[in-house]
């Protein structure tokens, strides 16, 4: 497509515009892209193309910019680029790239597109080589299938045909696609924008509607026609983008368009609505009151109705009782406006109205309007000293209508049944105090009473809270003693107190979880308990009106003895007879106390009692008859635990065998009684320190 014709720039200068002249390229042929070894003339033209000129002409490729100057307005291109012309006296011309592909399947574009324009795109394979199945692509989507042609032909193009493009080809079972090219298509004009003179003249006033509007600067040959449009009227085409009123009148109001088309061209746009208010001054607005008549009772609805017979839109009406404001209303479709209310004992007196289009207010003549007032349904109020009603709180109940005529009588109900009157001689409401307790929640309502007939209030729910009570916490184990990996349940409850309540409990004083109790009644926390859950607990209740907190409750968890370790202490590494043996047992964990057992060769040597959590210690001198296995075993009542044996062979054996034997039987019989004695004693000390029963009972409640 041919660019040659120059461009031209609007500046504006001393209050005027000046032209200034920019160089445009064209290219033959037309692509963009070509092989590599084709050859591309581009042309460079300006305003002044006459006239012989210099001219500068520009490359853009790595590594940087390649300028050369010359007289010629044609450059034969073969290489990939960026390329701009500058005529003499002229503004550099716009970029064009062109691309010289060795790709063996080219797509072909012109430089640029514009509305109307006929367009080919050209799908060219590279020479020797043969494609079948040819197809063209728009934006990802088969557009056409290229059968006889490589050319694909856009016929006035318009905006639906934005979009990127490229083709494809299969040789030898191979396909092979194309460069992407992406194709914008560009205003011949934008769409015309619709001026006036002025949107709101005055009537009588001239006025001027401008279509404005211009071709592109790259198209600049042909000619534009307008149009002006309004509902159901539209004006001949005509060169001029001016339409005039000589004096414009009120029914010229409403909306217009303009429209412009390119002579001999399909392209058409129209402007956007423009909306013209002719502005005629109001006449003197006329007052009227619905119903008719000049007496009405309270309570019906009354209109009044302002009306103009002329003036322009929008009239802004103004109602006014005793020259106070009532309303303003805007009137932007009809020339009348009205004002409704219902009617009270304070709308008696004078009437009237205005009406203003912005050229001064007129105002109607006055209405008196008398007002006849029975009593009004009254409105009871319940008056709290704080936001939510409580056990003790003096609560007062008032009740009052808003309109009547005095003297009024007033009473006061509770589940319908009356507990009070009171009257009211010069108007206003009348009250009643109660002290409150749980009996006095309920629905309440009031009467008023003027002789004119009587009116009840609506039903006000009053809820009576009460605060919450002391809470009992009651720790629940399954067995006497709470021992490590139990679940224990910790129940708090209230026994007074209005729902929901929030109850949050506490291990000394460390918050363990919270739960909340919707309809009254207590709430249960389950905890896994471990050797760190031993202490105090207690617990809270809060229905917000204050919160309580239990009395403490305290919780031993005992913890079962772990498997016991021995260890033999010697002086030497290898023992003889004689030596001194210290054999000490003891279990890593477990609640104190805890007893140990001494076993050589599984027979009971010795038994220890622990009361501080550490281990225990035998000493033995050693004889030949000391060689064997050991072992120990550990037990604080929650199951015993035994250690690893541990083998001592003891050296150097000597003396008499009888005498051994002797010492044997003798150390055998006093270590039984030993262990008989200390077993004794633990179940003593046991029980004595449960005091005759368990530590706390399975359900224990302060």
């Amino acid at each position: 497509m041919l660019l040659w014709v120059s461009l031209l720039i609007l500046a504006p200068v001393g209050g005027q515009f000046a032209t200034e002249i920019k160089s445009v390229i064209s290219l033959h042929p037309p692509w963009t892209t070509l092989f590599q070894g084709e050859t591309v003339t581009l042309t460079c033209k300006a305003f002044k193309f006459n006239a012989p000129q210099k001219i500068k002409w520009y490359r853009w490729y790595l590594p940087g910019e390649i300028h050369h100057e010359t007289t010629e307005n044609t450059y034969e291109v073969r290489e990939s680029g960026g390329y701009k012309c500058q005529a003499q006296d002229s503004h550099s011309s716009d970029r064009v790239d062109l691309l010289f592909s060795a790709a063996n399947l080219i797509l072909q574009a012109p430089f640029d597109v514009f509305e109307d324009d006929s367009v080919v795109l050209r799908c060219q394979a590279k020479a020797n080589i043969v494609l079948n199945d040819m197809k063209l692509y728009k934006n990802g989507k088969i557009l056409k299938i290229l059968e006889t042609t490589s050319d694909f032909h856009i016929h006035q193009a318009s905006m639906k045909d934005n979009g990127e493009y490229y083709c494809s080809g299969v040789k030898d079972n191979h396909s092979i696609s194309s460069n992407k090219i992406k194709i914008v298509v560009q205003e011949l004009f934008p769409s015309p924008v619709l001026r006036a003179s002025s949107t709101q003249p005055t009537e009588g006033d001239a006025v001027t509607l401008t279509c404005e509007t211009q071709l592109s600067l790259q198209r600049p040959e042909g000619q534009l026609l307008f149009r002006f449009i309004k509902p159901s009227v539209r004006s001949k085409w005509k060169n001029s983008p001016e339409f005039q009123f000589s004096s414009i009148r009120g029914e010229n109001s409403g909306f217009y368009w303009c429209e412009a088309q390119r002579v001999n061209s399909l392209v058409q746009k129209q402007s956007q609505a423009l909306q013209i208010r002719v502005q005629v001054p109001v006449s003197q607005p006329v007052l009227t009151l619905s119903p008719p008549g000049t007496q009405t009772l309270v309570g019906n609805e009354v209109r009044l109705r302002c009306e103009v017979r002329r003036g322009s839109l929008p009239i802004w009406y103004q109602f006014f009782h005793e020259d106070v404001l009532l309303t303003r209303i805007e009137a932007t479709s009809w020339r009348t406006k009205s004002y409704s209310f219902s009617v009270t004992a304070e709308h008696s007196g004078n009437y009237y109205c205005t009406a203003d289009n912005g050229f001064g207010p007129q105002s109607s003549e006055t209405i008196n309007l008398s007002v006849i007032v029975p009593v009004s349904r009254p409105v009871l109020t319940l008056r709290a000293p704080r936001g939510q009603a409580v056990v003790g709180d003096t609560v007062e109940l008032h009740c009052e209508a808003q309109r009547g005529s005095p003297p009024i009588l007033y009473q006061f109900y509770h589940e319908d049944v009356t507990f009070g009157s009171s009257s009211s001689p010069s108007g206003g409401g009348a009250s009643f105090n109660l002290i409150l307790k749980t009996e006095h929640s309920g629905n309440y309502s009031c009467e008023a009473n003027n002789g004119q007939g009587v009116q009840r209030s609506d039903t006000v729910l009053l809820s009576v809270r009460a605060p919450v009570s002391r809470p009992v916490l009651t720790l629940r184990t399954p067995r006497v003693q709470a021992v490590v990996g139990d679940v224990l349940e910790i129940h708090c409850e209230t026994q007074r107190g209005s729902p929901p309540i929030q109850y949050k409990f506490y291990i000394e004083d460390v918050a363990l979880g919270s739960c909340s109790s919707l309809s009254g009644g207590g709430t249960s926390f389950n905890l896994s308990l471990t050797a760190e859950n031993s202490g105090n607990y207690s617990c809270e209740a809060d229905n917000g009106l204050g919160v309580q907190r239990s009395e403490a409750v305290s919780l031993n968890v005992r913890v079962p003895v772990s498997d016991p370790v021995l260890t033999l202490r010697t002086a030497r590494a290898q023992v003889v007879v004689g030596d001194v043996l210290e054999l000490h047992c003891e279990a890593q964990r477990g609640s104190p106390p805890i007893l140990y057992w001494f076993y050589h060769n599984n027979v009971t040597l010795e038994t220890s009692m622990s009361h501080s959590g550490q281990g225990v210690s035998l000493n033995l001198s050693l004889t030949a008859d000391h060689s064997g296995t050991y072992s120990c075993e550990a037990d604080n009542g929650l199951g015993p635990q035994r250690s690893e044996a541990v083998t001592l062979s003891v050296m150097g054996l000597t003396g008499s065998k009888s005498n051994l034997i002797a010492t044997s039987v003798t150390g055998g019989l006093l270590s039984m009684m030993a262990i008989a004695a200390v077993a004794l004693l633990f179940y003593c000390w046991f029980l004595r320190k449960a005091g005759g029963k368990p530590t706390f009972d399975s359900s224990s409640r302060v």
